[in-house]
């Protein structure tokens, strides 16, 4: 049995940032993640005109329940999607004139849905290139609230956005969503709103939108534990599913973690592994049988190419249905899984939402098309376990959420 130590949730720790920079009081982020995407996120705020101290395993952050410090600011996001749009809609509860910009990976994913839901709440954005994408200014003179509806199909963080900046109105939010992917990622957001003070209610319509009620209570400091990346963690368990008599635990994504990306795991019961959750945190274990399936992730769409580079070694074919927002990530994850699939002689189909991978060995060496995706090349490492010769043409893109990921997952190879 390996225990493995997975950094701190990408996705936990930018919301934490969000969060703890709004509220009443210093708060104290325990293990966070140290990323790039982590570091830019820390890094906007301190442009802002936010306080934060950063210890190796602590960071400490004084909110400003009214905004940004500064009148007047330039944020550079990196690649990073939480920092490109979470801290947009944080300037907005403040008062001035903030500049935001990206990486080009970055400035070619889409903000329109939540420029267009901050324009009207009475922020004004001008876009320095294309609509609906960085560089974006926001001139912003506090927010009063109302209602608004929201189209959440695209990418959950929208819907985040807006729901972290609900407390911070004058009046409070509703926000009505008539298409939500990813939506465990909201209840994430959800539960930690809560634990900062927050109040949230959720009511369902007759025409099957639902809508969010956000009251203006601002946010209380506190002291925040970082729970494991889930979706990191999923690499380690798709390679202890793969190798025969191997097993993995991660502790601290228990029965009761917050992100939804750990349902990988019942993916992996359902090829066959033996998969145990308790408390303290989740065990997978070969059983020597990967069988095909068909699944829908739309729910846990970041993992969607650690099944697909798992996937020539089941038995039948597996099929991943439902991912259409996963051509709008880093890249067009959907179709980087495919080429670099059919680069090891593995046979692919593809359709707008789905992709079918069809049992055979990958034979290598190849070289994979990471696309400067971090997915892609964590993915394909678990692929490479069992296949002699793959290198990866940017295998350093994995600081954008685990800058040590090859020398731990080395570490991981050599115990099985």
């Amino acid at each position: 049995m390996t225990v493995i130590d997975i950094p701190g949730s990408k996705s936990v720790t930018a919301r934490a940032l969000f969060l703890a920079a709004a509220a009443h009081g210093t708060t104290t982020l325990l293990r966070p993640l140290r990323s790039d995407d982590s570091e830019g996120f820390a890094e906007g705020l301190k442009a802002l005109g936010y306080a934060v101290r950063q210890e190796p395993d602590a960071w400490h952050i004084e909110g400003r329940p009214a905004g940004p410090g500064r009148t007047e600011a330039d944020v550079y996001c990196r690649d990073g999607a939480t920092t490109a749009r979470f801290l947009p809609a944080l300037a907005a509860a403040g008062h001035g004139t903030f500049r935001f910009d990206a990486s080009p990976q970055m400035r070619r994913r889409p903000l329109g849905p939540l420029t267009t839901a901050l324009s009207e709440l009475g922020a004004e954005l001008t876009h320095g290139d294309r609509e609906g994408h960085h560089p974006l200014t926001v001139t912003a003179r506090g927010i009063r609230g109302g209602a608004l509806r929201l189209d959440a199909g695209q990418s959950s963080q929208y819907l985040t956005a807006l729901l972290l900046l609900g407390p911070l109105t004058a009046e409070g939010l509703a926000v009505t969503v008539t298409d939500l992917v990813s939506e465990p990622y909201v209840e994430i957001t959800l539960a930690m709103m809560r634990s900062f003070g927050a109040e949230i209610t959720r009511t369902e319509e007759a025409d099957g939108a639902r809508t969010y009620t956000v009251a203006p209570t601002g946010y209380r400091a506190t002291r925040y534990a970082v729970e494991p990346d889930a979706s990191t963690a999923s690499y380690f368990f798709a390679a202890a599913a793969l190798h025969p008599g191997a097993a993995v635990t991660v502790p601290g994504l228990g029965t009761g973690a917050l992100q939804g990306d750990l349902a990988f795991a019942g993916v992996l019961r359902r090829m066959g592994a033996d998969v145990t959750t308790t408390a303290e945190g989740t065990t997978v274990r070969s059983t020597g049988t990967l069988r095909g399936l068909t699944v829908n992730m739309r729910d846990i769409s970041d993992t969607m190419p650690t099944l697909a580079a798992l996937a020539p070694f089941a038995d039948s074919p597996v099929r991943i249905e439902d991912v259409a927002n996963t051509r709008v990530k880093e890249c067009d994850r959907l179709d980087a899984c495919a080429e670099n699939l059919r680069r090891l002689g593995v046979s692919v189909a593809t359709g707008p939402d789905w992709i079918e991978i069809r049992p055979g060995v990958p034979a290598g060496p190849a070289e994979i098309a990471t696309r400067g995706d971090h997915r892609i090349v964590m993915s394909f490492a678990v692929t490479a376990l069992r296949t002699p010769g793959i290198t990866f043409d940017d295998p350093g893109c994995v600081r954008k959420t685990f800058p040590d990921f090859h020398a731990a997952f080395d570490a991981f190879r050599r115990t099985l």
